[in-house]
């Protein structure tokens, strides 16, 4: 059955795609709920026009979510959470746990576009973020365990002073 999606369904499509469904996930929750139509010949015919009219505010639209994504760019979350002493967390990390995180730091973004598996140990993982048809961000998330220090980014490591020290010589250890 092709429907016609009338908003964005991460997994199957976004807001006016065109997709094949099987009969009951069309007639019994698609369409009933108001999340897409029956892509007649007519209802295609509108869509297309309706598309023609919208470029200018779909280009818009994407540029706006480029901009947001630009925004993710070089940002590492680092969740903290308690870890038993096999390294497995208690409960999970998650979308929601991303965005509240996120909007920590000031950056609004709402769960639903955020996909990931649910993270159950300590490491480092990596959350999509879809913000328009083609425009995703990939953010690493990094889990460290509650009693164990942060570990350090990339930027932090590079800059830390490198400090070598001279082998002892002969006569020093020989003084020793």
């Amino acid at each position: 059955m092709e429907i016609i999606l009338k908003e964005d369904i991460i997994g199957l499509g976004y807001k006016n795609d065109i997709v094949n469904v099987k009969n009951g996930y069309g007639r019994n929750y698609l369409i009933p709920t108001g999340k897409g139509v029956i892509a007649s010949e007519s209802a295609k015919k509108q869509l297309a026009e309706n598309l023609r009219q919208q470029a200018a505010k779909i280009a818009a639209k994407k540029a706006e979510a480029e901009k947001r994504a630009a925004q993710l760019e070089g940002i590492e979350l680092v969740i903290t959470t308690k870890v038993s002493a096999t390294g497995v967390t208690y409960g999970s990390v998650n979308a929601a746990i991303v965005a509240e995180e996120l909007a920590k730091k000031g950056i609004e973004i709402d769960r639903k576009i955020i996909t990931m598996r649910d993270i159950k140990r300590v490491g480092t993982f990596e959350a999509i973020v879809h913000f328009f048809k083609g425009v995703e961000a990939k953010l690493p998330v990094i889990v460290v365990a509650e009693n164990q220090p942060e570990p350090k980014t990339q930027e932090e490591v590079a800059e830390a002073p490198q400090t070598e020290e001279a082998p002892a010589t002969e006569t020093e250890t020989a003084e020793a």
